[in-house]
């Protein structure tokens, strides 16, 4: 439902645009198609966002940005006045930007407080139901309706939130973007485990083990694709807990062609080694949704999480889903603390399969 606001042309002046998303690193990349969407409509504009500060490498080199401002959740660790403090100094600098337009894709209410102190004339929100009443319509101008959200994927509900402004193009492209010295930092380190020409990266973790692989699977794909002639890299967060994974994965494997770059790479050097691999192989992680708008090739192993919302966009390659091997939970009633393994569902011989078919 939208508030009663003046129905919006693409021919208003807008110089200066804001866009809030607060939330993971895989949420921030999606939010990419809306600020290419922006950016071709508005080639002049300055387009900044707001996001958390653990997340903004994320977009450090997007070129389509012009400022990232960050919301730091050590913040309320340091005693109310430094608190408040820092939200304050953040009021001020939004509100010396004099946005012409907010696009608020969160729906948290400090966003929507945030949008309304910018005083920026136009407040693009969604109407979520639960938080319909007085406060969230007033912090916004207009707010779009979130009924098909539910069979849309993520990059598609972050693209309706332009709906109002009736812009005469619209990009879906996500877009992983990292510097010429992220790529030089990424070549070295293959150099020095020995890695010359192509190469497939693995990412067996995430940040939630119920949506990994058993390490003997993982093991065991990796295996056979080496005695196929492939060099592998094993790459992980540095979360002591990936790497143990990937250590246990490892003393699995063959000790040549198979090396480990986990925990020493910057998403954006993650993101210059995917762009020059042959083939990516991974959970549903971050490192999966970069791939896809890397245009690398890949296998995607998906558990029990939302496939309409999160299945790689635009990826090339195969999706593989346990569902279609047996009963998957429902996603909502999952206990991400589990140590259950829904992928195992997932048999070896389907990756390799995959993996082989998407480099023939």
């Amino acid at each position: 439902m939208m508030n009663d606001a003046p129905a919006l042309t693409p021919a208003m002046p807008v110089q200066r645009i804001l866009l809030i998303k607060l939330r993971h690193h895989g949420d921030m990349l999606l939010t990419t198609p809306v600020i290419n969407t922006l950016r071709q409509n508005y080639p002049n504009a300055q387009i900044d966002i707001l996001l958390y500060q653990e997340t903004q490498d994320m977009l450090a080199s997007n070129p389509a940005l012009s400022q990232i401002l960050v919301i730091d959740r050590q913040w309320k660790k340091q005693g109310t006045k430094a608190h408040l403090a820092h939200e304050l100094k953040l009021i001020r600098q939004l509100k010396a930007q004099h946005y012409d337009l907010v696009v608020n894709l969160a729906d948290q209410w400090r966003s929507a407080l945030l949008a309304k102190l910018t005083g920026a004339r136009i407040r693009l929100g969604f109407d979520f139901p639960k938080r319909r009443g007085f406060l969230w319509r007033h912090c916004h101008t207009h707010l779009v309706p979130v009924a098909d959200h539910a069979h849309l994927h993520t990059v598609e509900q972050n693209l309706s939130l332009l709906q109002p402004l009736g812009l005469p193009t619209v990009s879906q492209q996500v877009t992983m973007s990292y510097s010429p010295q992220d790529e030089q930092i990424s070549r070295q380190l293959l150099q020095q485990k020995g890695i010359t020409g192509a190469y497939i990266v693995v990412q067996p973790t995430s940040r939630w083990f119920f949506k990994c692989w058993s390490e003997e699977k993982m093991a065991a794909t990796i295996s056979a694709l080496q005695a196929d002639g492939h060099q592998l890299v094993i790459t992980s967060g540095p979360d002591a807990k990936e790497q143990q994974m990937v250590a246990r994965i490892l003393e699995q494997c063959p000790a040549q062609g198979v090396v480990s770059l986990a925990g020493q790479l910057t998403l954006r050097q993650l993101a210059a080694l995917i762009d020059h691999a042959t083939l990516f192989i991974g959970v549903d992680s971050v490192p999966m949704h970069m791939a896809a708008a890397l245009q690398t090739p890949c296998v995607a192993l998906f558990g029990p999480s939302k496939l309409v919302f999160w299945r790689p966009w635009q990826a090339i390659g195969q999706v593989i889903w346990a569902g279609d091997y047996g009963t998957l939970p429902d996603p909502d009633a999952i206990n991400t603390g589990t140590d259950e393994r829904y992928l195992d569902l997932i048999p070896t011989d389907a990756v390799l399969a995959a993996a082989r078919s998407t480099l023939a």
